[in-house]
């Protein structure tokens, strides 16, 4: 996904943050169920990628679609989805799985207290990946298009028993609807965005000489803080910062290492 697509694609996945710290899998379901509505009429998604058409006529087109259907939310959701601008009907499609997804990550991680719920979410997934692709007769048995989606989910359920329900609501996705793509292919992607959440649970600590305990805990301290959440540090050594740390916090960057300094400083001087 590129140029505008990605531009609103960004701005989804920071509207939907907020929302996130109280996510049900209900919503995550939703979201999927209306995506099965778009995929199911390639005259609505063009209607609603229509750049010609205004952003109020598309949210309100898909409201009248799934009103009195899903939850407030839900349609909330998908309102402010469809009123941004989308290079093509696919991206958009995408968009949507992808804020459905992370909403079940994200059920799994208040759920789990954290980086412990996506743990396990991920090691089901990849459970799931590895009997699939171990299995030639597995992968003909979700490919089979007489087969009814009632059916693939439950054998789909027997190959991974005792899988969280978070764990199951992405796999009956992928064996029913996997838009395209091998259920395991799109089992990959959702992995991609369980590591994403996993990320922002870890800090990667790189320092130019050891960390004493007692550094550790006070930067431990002070991240939590910062962060509002408990988080796991990596700590490594590197001697190439010379002094100071470098932290990385998901995409973010905490950098007060005296190369980081000598840089910017550098940059100062060439203006």
């Amino acid at each position: 996904m590129a140029g505008v697509s990605s531009e609103s694609l960004a701005v989804a996945r920071e509207q939907l943050e907020a929302k996130l710290p109280f996510a049900s899998l209900s919503l995550a379901e939703e979201l999927f169920g209306i995506l099965g509505v778009l995929d199911s009429s390639a005259g609505v998604r063009r209607a609603l990628t229509d750049p010609a058409r205004q952003s109020d006529a598309k949210a309100a087109l898909v409201s009248q679609l799934v009103r009195g259907k899903v939850s407030a939310d839900a349609e909330a959701i998908v309102a402010d989805l469809v009123s941004s601008r989308w290079r093509s009907p696919r991206d958009l499609g995408d968009a949507l799985e992808e804020l459905a997804a992370t909403v079940v990550s994200a059920t799994a991680e208040n759920r789990g207290a954290g980086l412990t719920g996506l743990d396990a979410l991920e090691d089901d997934l990849i459970r799931f990946r590895r009997v699939v692709a171990s299995s030639h007769e597995l992968q003909r048995a979700f490919s089979e298009q007489q087969a009814t989606p009632e059916a693939k989910i439950a054998l789909a359920e027997k190959l991974v028993p005792g899988a969280s329900p978070e764990a199951l609501v992405l796999i009956r996705q992928a064996v029913t609807h996997p838009r395209g793509l091998k259920p395991s292919a799109l089992v990959a992607r959702f992995l991609e965005l369980v590591a994403g959440r996993q990320k922002r649970w870890i800090a990667e600590v790189r320092a130019a000489r050891p960390l004493t305990q007692e550094q550790l805990s006070r930067l431990q301290s002070s991240l939590n803080g910062l962060y509002g959440r408990e988080l796991k540090i990596n700590a490594d050594v590197d001697p190439s910062l010379i002094g100071g740390v470098r932290i990385a916090v998901g995409d973010e960057i905490l950098d007060s290492s005296v190369v980081s300094r000598l840089s910017d400083l550098r940059r100062k001087l060439a203006v």
